[in-house]
């Protein structure tokens, strides 16, 4: 691996997370890390990566800690992690000089603060900041874990919390939590403000673990971090779907129409920082509205329109099963199976809605048999669970949700707003 990344020109970094467990004062524990990253340098790794994160740091994991650093307390964990760093740093340079090996970005050690999610200036800061050698490269996720948005400013604020430009680790498109539960991420990257070039040691996605379909959002991040001034999030969207597609006009619709109804791009909070499904939900309203305003030409035509859009819905799937070439298709079918599942049926649900409120503006009997036959495919596909372990939470798919699930729900009580038929002659 190491090979072959060297090979392509990719940095490859190994990482180690010993927060749980280690002590700072013992050379024993040093001496471990220092033999893990010589075995690795052996074998031609340059860069390596240790994890403070999600750790207990105001409290030891050994009596010798205190004697050396101080009490128990933020500032004392910033201080010991910066001992323990510039241990590492020491050889990492070390062994660049042996061995000749270019520095920077290839010879680099990357740290992740245990205060990762935000940009306020503390006390752990601070300590780690001005203890830490300035050769090491400070990981941060933003002004949260998952940021709805991150900003100039907000790049500048964590340079002077940590004494240094960070490195930015993005929290997208991983699915790895609560909120993100049923969902693949596949939005554009977007809402990073053109700028944080200049504010930024650099920039990597945290992925999900259904590789390919990270994709999307991580081409997006590329072409943010190439050039950031310059960054379309639709037109780099709509380019890493044709680049899945084998450059396929058809495949790479459909493969925009499912990404739609994975839009949705949660937080930790109750508020998603990019909408569901916004192509289809355009489709929605305009019928919700066309039927509050008994307008029956307009109810007529958004119908037709959001038809097509079921129609194109149902047969997405199989077109992406056809038409996604080689390994990339292999993938993104294995990891996607069960949306891909679920969002045939919710087409199929959707038409029949469609085919429902048609019915009744016809004042036909078949609108209660369609609502009906629409909700048994919406409970069959609701029913769908995600592939047992492929995430960290799984659960039932979720597709379009807050948009199909709400409007297949809803139309039966819609139509008594639609006007009755004209009496025929």
């Amino acid at each position: 691996m190491v090979d072959v990344a060297n090979r392509e020109h990719v940095n490859f970094v190994y990482a180690i997370s010993p927060g749980p467990s280690v002590c700072y004062s013992d050379p024993a524990d040093l001496a471990a890390i220092r033999a893990k990253f010589g075995a690795l340098r052996a074998r031609g790794v340059r860069s390596f990566y240790v994890a403070f994160d999600d750790i207990e740091y105001t409290k030891w994991n050994c009596k010798d800690d205190e004697a050396k650093f101080g009490a128990p307390g933020e500032a004392a964990a910033g201080k010991a992690q910066a001992s323990l760093l510039n241990a590492v740093q020491a050889d990492i340079t070390a062994d660049n000089v042996s061995s000749g090996a270019h520095t920077g970005r290839h010879g680099a050690l990357i740290m992740v603060p245990t205060e990762y999610y935000n940009a306020t200036v503390s006390p752990y800061k601070t300590a780690l900041g001005e203890a830490l050698d300035p050769r090491v490269v400070v990981q941060w996720t933003g002004t949260d874990v998952v940021p709805s948005s991150i900003s100039v400013s907000d790049a500048k604020a964590a340079t002077k919390a940590f004494g240094r430009k960070t490195l930015l680790w993005d929290n997208y498109p991983v699915n790895d939590y609560g909120e993100s539960a049923g969902r693949l991420l596949m939005a554009p990257y977007d809402r990073r403000q053109a700028g944080l070039s200049s504010e930024l040691e650099g920039v990597v996605a945290n992925p999900m673990n259904q590789e390919v379909a990270s994709r999307p959002a991580v081409a997006g991040l590329l072409a943010f971090a190439w050039n950031d001034s310059a960054y379309d999030a639709q037109r780099t969207w709509r380019a890493a779907a044709r680049d899945m597609a084998g450059g396929d006009a058809e495949t790479t619709q459909a493969l925009l129409t499912f990404f739609d109804t994975q839009h949705l791009a949660p937080t930790f909070g109750h508020q998603p920082w990019q909408p569901q499904a916004p192509v289809l939900a355009a489709k929605v309203d305009a019928v919700r509205d066309a039927l509050a305003s008994g307008d029956v030409a307009a109810l007529r035509a958004a119908l037709a329109r959001l038809g097509k859009a079921a129609d194109a819905l149902a047969a997405a799937p199989d077109r992406i099963r056809a038409g996604v070439p080689g390994e990339t298709g292999r993938g993104f079918v294995a990891e996607a199976a069960p949306w891909l599942d679920a969002t045939a049926l919710w087409g199929r649900s959707l038409r029949l809605t469609v085919d429902g409120l048609n019915a009744a503006l016809e004042g036909s009997e078949a609108a209660p048999r369609d609502f009906a036959e629409a909700k048994a495919l919406a409970d069959k596909a609701t029913a769908i669970q995600s592939i047992p372990g492929a995430t960290r939470i799984g659960g039932p798919i979720k597709v379009a949700d807050g948009v199909l699930d709400t409007f297949v729900a809803d139309a039966p009580g819609l139509v008594w707003q639609a006007p009755a038929p004209a009496p025929k002659p």
